[in-house]
């Protein structure tokens, strides 16, 4: 799978360690954390950004299916609001991970070991991602059309105002768009926030 067709997830993902990192990037594309096993236990300013993160965007955890994995998911459980996480769960399948002499204590396969094919139905199965592979909720082309934000006579001007109102570049084209709004909402923010442009006064005017 390479880069251009990896679905993007808007919520950043913590996974134990770097080859789960490493892994995962083959997979996704998305912000990815470590916690370094247990680390995360001690380690104040990691729980700090974990917060800030699941506050902004959410979270999905992804960790081993071993006791060691749990552990670790219970105590993120524990720091943010579980509203904001998306757990993942990987299969129980036995085995070796190549680039270790030996199994894990329990013999279970971590993320590391896991096919591309199997994290993505993972991904699935937890409503991240659509039967095609895409991420669900993402914001389409076709969003923008019903928006208002293309293929209108008013269009490129809605275009600039949400982007001003985001913070963003007004450069940013049509077919970009999609992309980069659905690392921001999803797409019942988006019409409502066209919905308040919309209702604006023409800049200038009265």
């Amino acid at each position: 799978m390479n880069a251009e067709t990896r679905p993007r997830l808007r919520q950043a993902v913590i996974v134990e360690g770097k080859y789960d990192k490493i892994k995962l990037e083959t997979v996704v594309d998305a912000l990815i954390i470590v916690t370094d096993g247990f680390r995360i236990f001690k380690d104040k300013e990691m729980r700090v950004l974990i917060r800030k993160l699941a506050e902004k965007s959410g979270i999905v955890v992804i960790t081993d299916s071993d006791a060691a994995g749990f552990l670790i998911r219970r105590h993120l459980t524990g720091i943010v609001p579980a509203d904001t996480i998306t757990n993942v769960y990987i299969p129980e399948l036995c085995g070796k991970e190549p680039r270790k002499a030996h199994a894990s204590r329990e013999g279970k396969l971590g993320v590391e070991g896991m096919p591309p094919a199997v994290l993505l139905d993972a991904l699935r199965r937890a409503g991240l991602l659509d039967e095609e592979g895409s991420v669900c909720g993402g914001i389409t082309k076709t969003d923008l059309y019903d928006a208002g934000l293309s293929g209108g006579t008013n269009s490129a001007a809605m275009r600039r105002a949400l982007l001003g109102e985001l913070g963003l570049p007004g450069r940013i084209s049509a077919g970009a768009l999609p992309e980069v709004l659905s690392r921001l909402m999803d797409r019942d923010e988006l019409f409502a926030m066209c919905e308040r442009i919309t209702a604006l006064p023409p800049a200038g005017g009265m």
